[in-house]
């Protein structure tokens, strides 16, 4: 049975769909089955993993017509989507009066969970009912963390969220990990925000940190992750080492 594990944070511009595509592609290159599965309308992870946007059936189609997800999966050298677009925003209002609404996308996956080592859920920036789905779905969250003020209070945000996820439909998520990125070592502050969640979450806190780097900023608007994009970058060797961090990684905590 897969892990399904959400790449979320309430706040945007933190690095999320970045390191869930760049993620998925470095497992993919470890030969693990995997899924990644694009619940944001903008469909950047679409793009970013070289699927077109236009692409259907897509996850509005599983969401909203029932169409079964293993007709909507795309499959691409870097793992295998299933993709969205700005359909996708308009899901949130037709489930609205669906029974069990937050539970649509669990029960979908169900027919696929066992073809997979591990499904990725890239969510959207907000709390919504697509975020909802999403997390009543998962194992677990994955946090990507940008190493700036900001992003700890977006962080406290997001803890308040998932406990209400927790109480509510979900009470087995965990805190898959944080995931430091944007990281800058000649800036003073990057080093502080990263004692500070770590003083938190100790062991949670990946020690691989993801560098601010041109290459990664590059490699989505080539519809390539940065490894197929530039392999010998920096970017491509953090997103690699975390992959490897990710496997051996068994600290998961409550939330």
């Amino acid at each position: 049975m897969g892990r399904v594990i959400c790449f979320a944070n309430q706040k945007g511009g933190v690095g999320k769909t970045t390191t869930c595509v760049d993620l998925c592609a470095a497992v993919k290159d470890k030969r693990r089955a995997i899924l990644l599965i694009d619940a944001d309308p903008q469909g950047n992870a679409t793009t970013g993993m070289g699927v077109d946007k236009r692409t259907s059936p897509n996850l509005y189609d599983v969401l909203i017509r029932q169409t079964p997800v293993r007709d909507a999966i795309v499959k691409t050298k870097y793992g295998d989507v299933l993709p969205s677009n700005l359909d996708l925003s308009g899901a949130a209002v037709e489930l609205v009066d669906r029974p069990e609404r937050e539970l649509v996308l669990k029960k979908a996956l169900a027919e696929v969970r066992s073809q997979y080592e591990y499904i990725f859920i890239d969510c959207p920036p907000s709390l919504g009912l697509l975020t909802l789905n999403a997390l009543a779905a998962a194992d677990s969250v994955l946090i990507p963390m940008q190493c700036e003020f900001y992003a700890m209070e977006g962080l406290a945000d997001l803890m308040t969220s998932m406990r209400l996820i927790k109480n509510t439909v979900n009470p087995d998520l965990k805190i898959e990990g944080i995931v430091l990125t944007m990281y800058d070592k000649r800036l003073s502050f990057s080093g502080q925000v990263a004692q500070e969640v770590e003083k938190y979450f100790g062991k949670a806190v990946y020690r691989t940190v993801i560098p601010r780097n041109v290459r990664i900023a590059e490699a989505p608007s080539h519809g390539k992750p940065v490894s197929a994009y530039s392999r010998l970058s920096r970017g491509a060797d953090a997103y690699d080492r975390l992959a490897i961090e990710f496997f051996r990684h068994d600290h998961t905590v409550d939330i």
